[in-house]
């Protein structure tokens, strides 16, 4: 089952990740999922789910891709990044010994098919690319029922095996958790440059992306730091890549107050000066979360929490003018039964 591993001394190099740990026999890597079995890296948490459900797309958040639909959302454990702020690091921070559920790739995708207006399945709530060989079995499986897979994760994959991910998933959103590497040293444990790579792997792909930022104050709430950020998107994956402002609220070990909405309000305004769709989320407000036509400025959609409506939109296109918002906008696989 492993791959993407080389023989390094007496010990296994993971190839995965831009941590590239080298693994004694019996050992797990940074992620504490991928182990060294003695012949290769094994992927012990194959088939084992942290939890499974049924929710709106835009919760990933995916707001460009099937909006109003739903996807078919699970996760298992562990995690290539130390985030001290992560909201599932009851999951992503541990690895249980036993007592887990398992789900072959089969039965996973019969759930999905199941479930009413969904458009497919979701690798989220932990790293999903520690989960390499489980998130492929499951996406090939899904391709031929007819289902899309989406990946929500950190980005923090070496480009070999993210190649091979962008040519079984369909869409991505990644986490740019700063634009600057001091500060993803500081609240990750992992260098910038490696998620800007994936980036540009997944925006030469073709492949549907979303970007999303969790602004933290003192840290990536800088508005020079944004106008940098903002101005990459634009230049190296395209100003209308979305991009999703979220506000931090205290989690895990980061017990430094909630982002202001007026500091979360600023860095918007700020992105959307180089970019078409900018959004705002984890505000109790709906402001900042509907979707206008960068052409006309006509509203398409509207949405409050996980609740969207669509308007004056016709096959994905505006109706004012006529400019293509959503290039995927309806799913035909039976998905009203």
């Amino acid at each position: 089952m492993g791959s993407y591993f080389e023989k390094s001394g007496d010990r296994l190099q993971c190839l995965v990740c831009p941590h590239n740990c080298r693994i004694a026999e019996g050992k797990t890597g940074i992620c504490g999922v991928r182990k060294n079995n003695g012949e290769e890296i094994e992927l012990i948490t194959y088939g084992v789910i942290s939890g499974y459900s049924a929710d709106p797309v835009e919760k990933k958040p995916l707001y460009h891709f099937f909006p109003g639909y739903k996807i078919l959302s699970i996760g298992s454990y562990g995690c290539n990044m130390r985030c001290d702020f992560c909201q599932n690091y009851q999951i992503s921070q541990t690895v249980p010994k036993s007592g887990h559920d398992d789900m072959p790739p089969e039965e996973i995708v019969s759930a999905a098919l199941r479930t009413p207006k969904n458009i497919g399945i979701a690798f989220t709530y932990n790293e999903p690319t520690i989960w390499f060989e489980f998130i492929r079995d499951v996406s090939i499986s899904a391709r031929n029922a007819g289902l899309n897979t989406v990946v929500v994760s950190n980005g923090y994959v070496n480009p070999e095996p993210l190649k091979e991910i962008t040519g079984f998933i369909d869409a991505f959103n990644i986490d740019l958790k700063s634009f600057n590497d001091n500060s993803y040293r500081t609240l990750t444990g992992a260098h910038l440059e490696p998620v800007l790579n994936s980036l540009k792997i997944i925006a030469g792909s073709g492949k549907h992306l979303e970007v999303t930022s969790l602004i933290i104050p003192g840290h990536n709430d800088n508005l020079g730091e944004m106008e940098k950020q903002s101005e990459w998107i634009a230049g190296e994956l395209g100003k209308d890549v979305p991009l999703h402002l979220s506000r931090y609220y205290p989690m895990y070990k980061r017990d430094d107050p909630a982002t202001s909405t007026e500091t979360l309000l600023r860095l918007y305004e700020k992105a959307s000066e180089k970019l078409d769709f900018v959004y705002m989320g984890n505000l109790h407000s709906g402001e900042g979360q509907d979707t206008k036509c960068p052409s006309c400025g006509t509203v398409v959609t509207q949405r409050s929490g996980y609740s969207t409506t669509l308007k004056n939109i016709d096959e994905g296109k505006c109706t004012g003018c006529g400019t293509l918002i959503y290039k995927y906008f309806t799913f035909s696989l039976a998905q009203e039964r």
